[in-house]
């Protein structure tokens, strides 16, 4: 798993996972896995799985990179406490899925929580064999 800045400023989490290197054959497979983890842990709360590829395929202007054949994002929050009005332009949470020929990519933003870094870290991870 590898830290960048997405755009020189977004701080994003990624891991490239062969599909040799995973049990999970889709990304719908993928976004079970992580829904599994969501609802094992209370203090999350499920708010859905957007179908990224679709919609962009969908607009006439809609521009997907070769390669990409799926793009889905799985939707949660971690939120158990509301301390300023700011905290929710940082919320929901969201982790995003690419399946490529080869390939899986899964990234998420950084969370201004560590316990929910590590938490994401930990279900990403735990997705390679």
């Amino acid at each position: 798993m590898i830290q960048t800045l997405l755009q020189e400023k977004y701080p994003i989490y990624t891991l490239k996972l062969d599909k040799s290197e995973t049990s999970c054959k889709s990304v719908d497979d993928i976004m079970a896995h992580f829904k599994q983890r969501i609802d094992d842990n209370p203090g999350v709360c499920f708010i859905g799985i957007f179908d990224h590829y679709a919609h962009t395929s969908s607009l006439p202007e809609g521009v997907i990179a070769p390669g990409i054949t799926e793009a889905k994002n799985i939707i949660f929050c971690f939120g158990k406490e509301i301390p300023n009005p700011g905290v929710l332009a940082l919320r929901p949470r969201s982790i995003g899925v690419v399946e490529l020929d080869d390939s899986f990519v899964i990234t998420f933003l950084e969370a201004p929580n560590p316990a929910a870094n590590e938490a994401m870290e930990a279900w990403t991870k735990a997705l390679k064999n």
